[in-house]
């Protein structure tokens, strides 16, 4: 990865896409080992994290990570999921945040001089196009070595620099013993979702 001491650097992470990528890798993401990560790249500006919510349901298991992660150094964008009907009368939910990740990034492409873009997702080849005329260079995070990859091939040609996420875990990877730290003093890491 390369990354410059004194270059402002902004965060956006598509929450469904970075967690599919990471189950399909079998780890689980320290999001407060990636923004300490980040921090020791550069300036880091902002973090921004997308995900929506379904609303009508008593408990969203996504809730809390949700609710850490605004009080925790990234701005969240949420977004009530829609139910609908398919042609074919399946009952269906849709929640893409695609959008709101695309206005965000150009609207702060003229303070960040790299966007680090978390998501594989192929509709985002323009978004990363645009912001690259407007002189930023932006970094692709996702995966390669699930099956089947989780980058689009157009994405990653793209970037200015694609990261795999695999090569990333061992620096953002949560620990995967909860019990054993019961037992341990507390640490940093072990407080984190």
């Amino acid at each position: 990865m390369l990354f410059y001491p004194e270059e402002r650097i902004a965060i956006f992470i598509d929450g469904a896409n970075l967690y599919s990528a990471a189950r399909s890798l079998a780890f689980d993401i320290d999001y407060k080992r990636l923004l300490e990560m980040f921090r020791a790249k550069g300036r880091l500006i902002r973090a921004f994290y997308y995900t929506a919510l379904i609303e009508d349901q008593e408990y969203s298991p996504i809730r809390p990570l949700v609710d850490w992660l605004d009080y925790n150094g990234y701005t969240m964008v949420t977004k009530p999921t829609r139910e609908f009907t398919d042609a074919m009368g399946r009952r269906r939910i849709k929640g893409n945040m695609d959008i709101e990740l695309a206005i965000d990034m150009l609207e702060m492409a003229q303070y960040m001089d790299h966007a680090v873009l978390f998501s594989g997702d192929g509709d985002f080849r323009r978004l990363v196009e645009a912001v690259q005329r407007r002189g930023v260079r932006v970094s692709v995070v996702s995966t390669l070595r699930s099956s089947p990859p989780m980058v689009a091939d157009d994405l990653r040609r793209q970037a200015d620099t694609f990261i795999e996420l695999q090569d990333l875990a061992p620096l953002i990877s949560r620990s995967h013993h909860p019990r054993d730290d019961l037992q341990r003093p507390r640490t940093e890491a072990a407080d984190v979702p």
